[in-house]
């Protein structure tokens, strides 16, 4: 058992690291506030290869592992969670290429996103249907020559724009799951409509619509394996996803600790700094103990993929516990900060807002229990 990383992922986790604190972290505040997409950024990050890491070598990639991926996304997520969540939602949209694509389907989509910048949309949840994913009543119909998709998909990422659009939807709403399908859909097809951009808590730089599609014609070499292959590929997408959103959580997390502590030994209060009063001191401790644990958590998550094991529990494991413990790491660090944390002046006023999201997206905190719970039951 070895936890050292190799001298290859130190390099990348530097040159993501530098990039966050650097390009990232200045101009965080500022696109926070405006709410815009700091496309230049991204495109930076693009320009380095931090952007896009799941597609393979035969595809124009950079042929990273899961756990290369994850050790860029912490990086990130320390310079801006919002921003992360729009390079991360590119890998969401093209996992499900990656995983039920044939290899004309990979060298179609995938080999365009290594020659430039694009950004791509993963679209699975509904107005009705988020957790219920198997609920899902957009419908993809069989018109001979072609696939006619109809619905409405909600909170997309990157939809307003999204080069492409990974769908999923249903060819027989009577099968529950086993009717689900994935398709992949360009934006300049006819009968798509997007909404405008969501009004979020966090994570407000990230672009997030509702996309909904009229009787949209998509040819029938788009679809992702056969009809009723899109629940199995969508399954596997998130145990490699999931490792990833954990590891913006305990980006996050890092982020916050590593302010709150700095403050704590700025700050006096009662002749000292708040690093030299106890009750400080145990914040700090318990903060520092559950990200170590969290990161772990991640790392052992995005491991067991890439020794071709599966990780279904592990990764929904880290998932719930990495975004539990970064909501509680960015509250205390508020606290730490006092009535200057309430204040949008100060980082972690920011990254609580940022935090709540990874509890609720990629499958709420909830749902992990119940992934993790029929994954324990299974074994018995």
């Amino acid at each position: 058992m070895n936890f050292e990383l190799s001298s290859e992922q130190k390099e990348i986790k530097d040159l993501a690291f530098k990039f966050a604190k650097n390009e990232m972290l200045p101009h965080a505040a500022h696109y926070d506030e405006k709410g815009e997409l700091p496309f230049d950024i991204l495109k930076k990050a693009w320009e380095l290869g931090l952007v896009n890491t799941c597609i393979p070598v035969e595809f124009g990639g950079t042929g990273f592992s899961t756990l290369d991926s994850i050790l860029i996304t912490e990086s990130l997520s320390y310079g801006c969670l919002g921003m992360n969540t729009a390079i991360m939602a590119n890998d969401l949209a093209l996992l499900p290429i990656v995983i039920g694509g044939n290899d004309e389907q990979k060298k179609r989509f995938l080999t365009p996103f290594t020659e430039s910048y694009k950004m791509a949309a993963f679209c699975l949840t509904e107005p009705g249907n988020g957790s219920d994913a198997a609920g899902i009543k957009t419908t993809i119909k069989d018109e001979g020559d072609h696939y006619l998709v109809n619905g409405q998909k909600m909170w997309i990422t990157n939809a307003g724009f999204a080069d492409l659009f990974t769908v999923y939807g249903t060819y027989d709403s009577g099968l529950k799951h086993k009717g689900i399908s994935a398709i992949v859909i360009e934006k300049d097809t006819p009968g798509i409509e997007i909404g405008k951009p969501e009004k979020k808590m966090g994570h407000s730089c990230s672009d997030t619509r509702s996309v909904t599609f009229k009787n949209v014609k998509v040819p029938k070499e788009n679809l992702l394996g056969k009809l009723g292959d899109g629940w199995k590929i969508a399954m596997k997408t998130l145990d490699h996803s999931r490792p990833m959103v954990a590891a913006s959580a305990v980006g996050g997390a890092q982020c916050s600790f590593d302010y709150a502590a700095k403050y704590s030994t700025e700050r006096n209060q009662f002749g000292k700094p708040l690093s030299g009063h106890q009750g400080i001191q145990f914040m700090l401790a318990e903060m520092a103990m559950n990200i170590e644990a969290a990161r772990l958590l991640v790392y052992k998550s995005a491991w067991l993929l890439d020794q071709g094991q599966k990780n279904t529990q592990l990764a929904s494991s880290a998932k719930a516990f990495s975004a539990d413990i970064f909501m509680k790491v960015a509250t205390d660090a508020v606290q730490i900060y006092g009535g200057y944390g309430y204040s949008r002046e100060y980082p972690v006023e920011k990254l609580m807002r940022d935090a709540k999201l990874i509890q609720i997206y990629e499958g709420t905190s909830q749902i992990q229990r119940l992934v993790i719970a029929k994954e324990v039951i299974s074994t018995l």
